[in-house]
């Protein structure tokens, strides 16, 4: 196992990049990496690969890591490695939640075992006194090494390692875990397990996954005061309360409404006591946080999502209509907490399965959008015709809904676009409708 300070800022000699291959990637890092590929050989002093790897890893950390982007000098790992690290908007995140009160803080010690790129790590890092980036990739450790100097980080650790075998190392008076009084620190432990198996195929159980967090979690809540475990946003998060002992918190989070990750929290020490208080779902969709308890004799009830849901039958298009119709994030979508969601805000389903809700007022705070009904329609040939009138652009969307978008769109011939918002979906009598809406800004 070799262990390293994070003491220079120097790249070690496999990562040296030469003066063509430096200049290179400096007049080029806005250009188009496939065009590249193709030309850059002319030049036979510049490094090819390692150039077309620098270029595109800044052009993606532009967008996903601009403080990183900002760096000079900062090492990108080939495309996979990009692709699979953390955003820097859902990595401050997590800093948040350590900062929150789930861990010890500045006064703690925190062990990554799953390093990799080390975006995870570089954030949460800035909240503990120490903290050990663990990775057996001898290279992304290299990588790991140098960004860490460059970006500030005097408080690391990188061990260059399996992070199971370092897990059952941390126990008694590792001196990974030591401050320099010779004090153990109390520990919190992320993890970021592998989502692909040796053939490079996409896993969909959380014990498949590398290293089995399943398998592992007694060890790791029997050395760590905290685990977190970043979890595919394609797994169920209810499955994961199953299998996992002690979880506390999760984290559902969501960037510009698309699903990103499932961020697990386990207790090591309070974890059966706080279990019986339940476990918090947090949703959360950029600066929307919707969050909801399920109480401990419920935990067992978690393989099934609650259908209880208030539906409001709507009356006929002549009738009158609620005002609203609000359609929930995408963290929520993933919780399907939605009996919770109308509980709280007071609204109602149109129907178990559509996942669209109803109210006579705008609903302050509500985690999804909100848009205002202008009508309401059944699939009949006259209705359609007579309350479409004047409408030749729209965005459609389907809910529990027969035809696919593209089939209705073509139906109803609409094009793509403008200020019309039309949501195809099922009422609980199993009639379908069209409901017509604008953006209520």
């Amino acid at each position: 196992m070799e262990r390293t300070k994070n003491t220079e800022n120097k790249p070690s000699a496999d990562l040296q990049i030469n003066i063509p291959t430096q200049n290179f990637i400096r007049l080029h890092r806005n250009d188009d990496v496939r065009s590249l590929a193709f030309s850059a050989g002319k030049n036979p002093e510049v490094d090819v690969p390692l150039a077309l790897d620098q270029i595109k890893g800044w052009q993606t950390a532009r967008y996903k890591l601009p403080s990183w982007a900002e760096t000079p000098g900062i090492i990108y790992p080939p495309h996979l490695n990009m692709e699979q690290c953390s955003s820097e908007q859902t990595a401050r995140y997590k800093q948040t939640i350590v900062s929150d009160g789930h861990s010890s803080g500045v006064d703690g010690v925190l062990v990554d075992l799953t390093g990799g790129f080390g975006v995870d790590f570089s954030f949460l890092s800035q909240c503990f006194a120490k903290a050990v980036y663990v990775e057996r990739d001898a290279r992304l450790c290299a990588v790991a090494r140098h960004n860490f100097g460059l970006l500030g980080l005097s408080n690391v650790e990188v061990v260059n390692a399996d992070g199971v075998e370092v897990l059952k190392a941390l126990s008694g008076d590792n001196p990974l875990l030591m401050s320099k009084d010779g004090v153990r620190l109390p520990l919190f432990i992320y993890l970021d397990p592998a989502r692909r198996d040796v053939h490079g195929k996409k896993v969909y159980n959380i014990a498949d996954c590398e290293p089995d967090v399943v398998s592992l979690a007694s060890l790791l809540r029997s050395v760590a005061g905290k685990v977190m475990i970043k979890l595919s946003p394609m797994f169920d998060w209810r499955e994961a309360v199953r299998e996992l002992p002690g979880v506390t918190d999760v984290h559902i989070v969501s960037v510009k409404n698309e699903c990103k990750e499932l961020l697990v929290v386990m207790d090591g020490d309070k974890a059966e006591e706080k279990r019986e208080n339940g476990v918090c779902v947090h949703c959360v969709n950029d600066a929307d946080d919707f969050s909801f308890v399920f109480g401990g004799e419920r935990i067992a009830s978690f393989s099934e999502c609650p259908d209880d849901v208030t539906v409001e039958r709507i009356p006929s298009a002549s009738s009158s209509f609620p005002s609203f119709l609000l359609v929930p994030n995408a963290s929520v979508m993933k919780a399907g907490c939605f009996t919770e969601l109308a509980r709280q805000f007071g609204v109602s389903a149109i129907s178990v399965n559509s996942h669209l809700f109803l109210s006579s007022r705008p609903v302050a705070d509500f985690p999804g959008r909100q848009f205002c009904v202008v009508a309401v329609s059944s699939m009949n040939k006259k209705e359609l015709k007579r309350t479409l009138a004047g409408i030749t652009k729209a965005n459609i969307a389907v809910r529990n809904f027969p035809m696919t978008v593209d089939a209705l769109r073509k139906r109803l011939k609409i094009k793509e676009g403008g200020d019309v918002y039309i949501f195809a979906t099922t009422y609980s009598d199993g009639s379908h409708v069209l409901i017509i809406t604008k953006k209520n800004v």
